[in-house]
């Protein structure tokens, strides 16, 4: 894990707690004895890619920072079910931190199982599936990694990582070539990257010097159309509603990119149980 993702992870757990746990677990300190220890087991309880046990036990950590660790699978490996990860320490922290860190790593796992979903019914295509910009605030770049660990890539990162020109950029610039003329005169060394309604305007923005073209809400016909189009003048990537009971066409249209909103907004957090056990 990379420092930004590390900081952010860092933060995201700092908030989780301050949430839910607040200034103390009522029920965990007037039920659970002090010193008492204890040993907790996550389990997976449906199918599906986990990842995110650093974001699980970064929660247990900072409520008990003598806490035990085991991991007991893999990351970023399809899996039915099974133990994901033993938690060893104060009794009172494992009970409390639970629910926070069982819905960071039900919902990371659920981000790479959707993308898993996804990579699978492209195989063989070519086709890559990408992110968006459509995270959740604040845990934008660990969803991200959950994007990778199930299999996909990641588009730009944010706003400032690279050109993204689409319509009411493009409106304002006063069109396809004077925007991508603006973008090269601000800073020539960043990817860039144009949106497209037409074939026509895919010729204008290649003739201006765009690498990738984004072919929004085309339909799997008209995306075929354009890649004879464009031939190889330049990477063609398709957004907008794609589904998985679209994306086997879209990807066999022959674009090299599929990006893919919802395996970020709409992933459904994973399964998954936490059993404590009392020990001496």
């Amino acid at each position: 894990m990379d420092q930004a993702t590390r900081l952010e992870l860092d933060r995201l757990v700092a908030a989780a707690l301050a949430e839910d746990v607040g200034d103390g677990d009522r029920t965990a300190l007037a039920t659970v004895p002090s010193s008492s220890v204890a040993v907790a087991t996550v389990t997976q309880k449906a199918e599906g890619v986990i990842f995110g046990l650093d974001g699980a036990e970064a929660v247990f950590a900072a409520l008990d920072p003598a806490a035990e660790f085991e991991a007991l699978c893999g990351e970023g490996i399809w899996r039915d079910h099974g133990p994901v990860l033993r938690v060893r320490g104060d009794a009172r922290a494992i009970i409390s931190g639970e629910r926070s860190a069982l819905n960071l790593l039900a919902h990371l796992s659920g981000v790479a199982t959707a993308t898993a979903r996804y990579v699978k019914a492209v195989e063989g295509s070519g086709g890559q599936i990408l992110d968006t910009r459509k995270t959740t605030p604040g845990m934008r770049l660990l969803e991200k990694a959950a994007v990778v660990a199930g299999g996909g890539s990641n588009h730009r990162i944010g706003l400032w990582d690279a050109y993204l020109i689409k319509e009411n950029h493009i409106e304002m610039a006063g069109g396809i070539t004077a925007a991508v003329a603006a973008a090269r005169a601000a800073d020539g060394n960043l990817r860039l990257e144009v949106e497209c309604r037409s074939l026509e305007e895919a010729d204008e923005a290649i003739a201006a010097g765009a690498e990738r073209l984004l072919l929004d809400n085309m339909t799997a016909a008209q995306l075929r159309e354009a890649v004879v189009h464009v031939n190889g003048r330049a990477e063609l990537e398709a957004s907008g509603g794609v589904t998985l009971a679209s994306v086997v066409e879209i990807a066999a249209s022959g674009v090299q990119y599929v990006s893919v909103g919802a395996i970020t907004h709409s992933a459904a957090a994973l399964d998954l149980s936490l059993i404590v056990e009392p020990q001496q």
